[in-house]
């Protein structure tokens, strides 16, 4: 954002690594935990950006709104937002919030932001379409300030950018990162020689085998397709990252390609300790989705 002109004056995060980071590459220490903060003490802006847990809200039929969302994260980004009056709301999701609850929980956040009088406008990005090679779909939920008048707002489409997991790959990896099994299993005979073929760009994973069970991190993919979605969280032989088929060997990858494929320069600083890195790249929002949304709105004349 700031490298569309705009300046943060506000920053939130209570995990204390992710914090550090945030200071190491932004020179502004964040502060801590958002629901202890109170409103009036947050400096006045025009843009409020943020990501918060799906939990369920309260839709016992009350129809409050805003006291609804008492007890989740949301209720914070909602009492700044109605203090205020931001003339833009920035917000983020895993894809499975469209439809967490039965669509009660989308539907309760967008009955509050109407309330606060937004107009609201949500969508499924897949950051494979933007640019870097993950399959990464997020929901966005863009909040416009009624008096701006944003009746038909349209998210960015896709770019025309044919990029793959390879084109990201580092040259020398740490031993570590290798996964020797004997449980290997390819879709097809002589799978080392024959999937790796230079150019072939699928723009999604392709799945090239397996170890295990198959389970979740327990799938073999090829590099000139794209990267599964970067976990903070995930288990298995590919926890956190997948596995992948790199000169006829498996595995992971390493917090450098991690940072690349969620659209991270390579001058921003990681957190030296692996699972701290998977961790924070796994919780992250892709640069490359956010920088078209800014883009839009600019070029609509709405920032």
């Amino acid at each position: 954002m700031e490298r569309h002109g705009a300046k943060c004056v506000f920053s939130s995060e209570w995990d204390k690594e992710a914090a550090s980071v945030y200071e190491k590459n932004f020179r502004e220490k964040p502060h801590g935990d958002i629901t202890k903060i109170k409103e009036k003490d947050i400096p006045k802006h025009d843009m409020l950006c943020a990501g918060f847990p799906c939990q369920p809200f309260s839709i016992s039929g009350k129809q409050n709104g805003f006291d609804d969302t008492r007890g989740t994260l949301f209720f914070d980004i909602a009492r700044i937002a109605k203090y205020h009056k931001p003339k833009v709301l920035i917000l983020e999701n895993v894809k499975n919030f469209a439809t967490h609850n039965a669509g009660k929980t989308l539907h309760t956040v967008l009955e509050v932001l109407d309330k606060l009088n937004y107009n609201a406008y949500h969508k499924v990005l897949n950051a494979s379409l933007f640019g870097v090679p993950q399959k990464r779909e997020r929901i966005f939920i863009l909040g416009f300030r009624k008096d701006l008048q944003i009746k038909n707002f349209s998210f960015p489409l896709k770019q025309n950018i044919n990029i793959s997991l390879r084109d990201i790959l580092l040259h020398n990896v740490e031993q570590k990162l290798f996964i020797k099994r004997e449980d290997f299993v390819f879709k097809q005979d002589n799978a080392l020689l024959k999937l790796e073929i230079p150019g072939l760009t699928a723009g999604k994973p392709i799945r090239v085998g397996t170890c295990n069970k198959g389970g979740q991190g327990e799938r073999i993919y090829s590099i000139d397709g794209h990267a599964i979605t970067l976990s903070a969280y995930g288990g298995g032989a590919g926890a956190k990252t997948g596995l992948y088929l790199v000169d006829k060997k498996v595995r992971k990858l390493a917090p450098r390609e991690c940072a690349r494929a969620m659209g991270f320069p390579d001058d921003f600083e990681i957190h030296e300790k692996y699972t701290q890195a998977y961790k924070q790249f796994g919780n992250s929002v892709v640069v490359n989705v956010v920088d078209a949304i800014l883009k839009k709105l600019i070029s609509d004349r709405i920032l």
